[in-house]
């Protein structure tokens, strides 16, 4: 373990998650209020002993290297424990990553001056927890060459996923990446379906050698999942599954359920977030014995004042608030509330997200609204109460009729909002909401404000 060598795959565009994501990479989106996705991943790796990663990241990358510079910096005291973002460096031609294997290749340098027995690939953009130790120890018993992990889903989810067929010891006989129909069904359960969890044990020897083959093939997409693995099954190599049921924990109750959510689009991730909320909740963040791990908020408690002889009013129930936060009279009912919020006197929050540094007037009703950092909703705006109202003035919804505030967003009480600057760029270009943006032309303005120009 302490020779093993991992590889964070946090490169990715995370387009369902537009547009939380048409300003940053998906792993830097805030999470749970006080973390970033990116601190799941690593917060594993770092509770089950393995402190010699390597982040390989591309896509707007510029938040996520500074919250890893900030947050997961080991010092340098030691040069063989490092947790270092690589940025994407043409290394290998003059081109991009173009696939979730091509950006290991790419990096192949890294690995192969390493000399490590075994490199773990894990992906950056999940929520979960896992001993990663217990994963290496089967992949180790096992002698394979490599180990995926692996999850059931319901049958109708699969096509998000590659689909893994097993036989009885676990070894893998066959594997669909995202299919589109007749994803295999697991023996017995015919709507549940074995998927990957894009989390992966090689040794490494075998890694490169797959690599540079996978590298010379032409009409290979170069993906993992598309490519490495089907054609590492067809080739007889020894390839198994780790089942992540069987994963225990420290600290976590002996009852608890495995969890696991990809959170790739943004209805998943307001499912996932609200699942914090619960009394005895299904991803416990309070496992003193497996911290998640994120930057030290350097600011003051959260602080709830001026409750008023309204019971409604001056109240926080079921709900998550973080560092800096002031409820200062206000209701706050199922809501996760991020870093230096501010919700006025006699606004009424109910199960709603706020990922940081926002400001909720008074006299506002909001429900349903998932707003990203520095949004603003001005004294006496009412949101989450009439969805066919609400489709004519927000320009993005979610099907299941979630709010999406986008960064830097001015919601007045009447007509349009008011959209950051480099909001509206961004999200203009980005092919996952252009058509959104042309289609809501009149239902939002172009601020003169920067989206990182928090109101006070």
């Amino acid at each position: 373990m302490a020779r093993t060598l991992a590889m964070i795959l946090a490169g990715g565009k995370g387009t369902r998650l537009a547009p939380l994501t048409s300003h940053r990479a998906k792993p830097a989106v805030p999470f749970g209020g006080r973390y970033r996705i990116i601190d799941f991943v690593l917060s594993n790796f770092v509770n089950s002993g393995y402190y010699r990663i390597h982040v390989l990241t591309q896509y707007m990358a510029s938040s996520l290297i500074r919250h890893l510079n900030n947050t997961w910096n080991l010092g340098g005291i030691l040069p063989d424990q490092f947790i270092e973002p690589v940025p994407a460096q043409m290394r290998r031609g003059e081109h991009w990553y173009v696939g979730t294997a091509d950006s290991v290749y790419q990096n192949l340098n890294l690995i192969h001056d390493d000399h490590a027995e075994h490199v773990a690939i894990f992906g950056g953009d999940h929520i979960y927890k896992i001993a990663v130790d217990q994963m290496e120890a089967h992949h180790v018993a096992m002698d394979a060459d490599l180990t995926v992990a692996a999850f059931p889903v319901a049958k109708e989810d699969a096509h998000h996923f590659g689909v893994i067929q097993i036989e009885a010891s676990g070894r893998i006989t066959g594997f669909q990446e995202k299919p589109k129909s007749g994803a295999a069904t697991i023996p017995g359960q015919p709507d549940m379906c074995l998927v990957s969890m894009g989390n992966y044990f090689f040794k490494r020897k075998v890694l490169e050698e797959v690599l540079m083959h996978d590298a010379a093939q032409l009409d290979s997409s170069h993906d993992f999942g598309k490519d490495i693995i089907p054609q590492m099954v067809k080739a007889g190599a020894r390839v198994y599954t780790y089942d992540f049921a069987t994963n225990k924990v420290p600290g976590e109750s002996a009852d608890a359920k495995p969890y696991w959510r990809d959170v790739g689009t943004l209805d998943g991730y307001f499912e996932a977030t609200m699942d914090l909320r619960a009394v005895l909740p299904a991803f416990n963040l309070y496992n003193r014995k497996w911290p998640i791990r994120s930057m030290p908020a350097q600011l003051p408690p959260a602080k709830f004042v001026l409750a008023g002889k309204q019971r409604e009013f001056g109240q926080v129930v079921d709900s998550l608030v973080c560092e800096g936060t002031i409820v200062s009279g206000a209701m706050l009912v199922g809501t996760i509330a991020g870093v230096d919020c501010y919700f006025h006197r006699f606004a009424s929050i109910e199960n709603s997200v706020f990922c940081g540094r926002d400001r909720v007037g008074r006299h506002c009703w909001v429900k349903n609204v998932l707003a990203d950092t520095n949004v603003v909703i001005a004294e006496g705006t009412t949101i989450g109460f009439d969805s066919q109202a609400d489709k004519k003035r927000f320009p993005f919804m979610t099907e299941k009729g979630i709010v999406i505030l986008p960064k830097g967003t001015f919601v007045p009480k009447e007509g349009p909002i008011e959209i950051a600057q480099d909001m509206v760029s961004s999200l203009e270009q980005d092919p996952s909401t252009a058509e959104i943006m042309t289609a809501a032309k009149g239902l939002f303005v172009r601020s003169t404000r920067h989206s990182n120009d928090a109101i006070r």
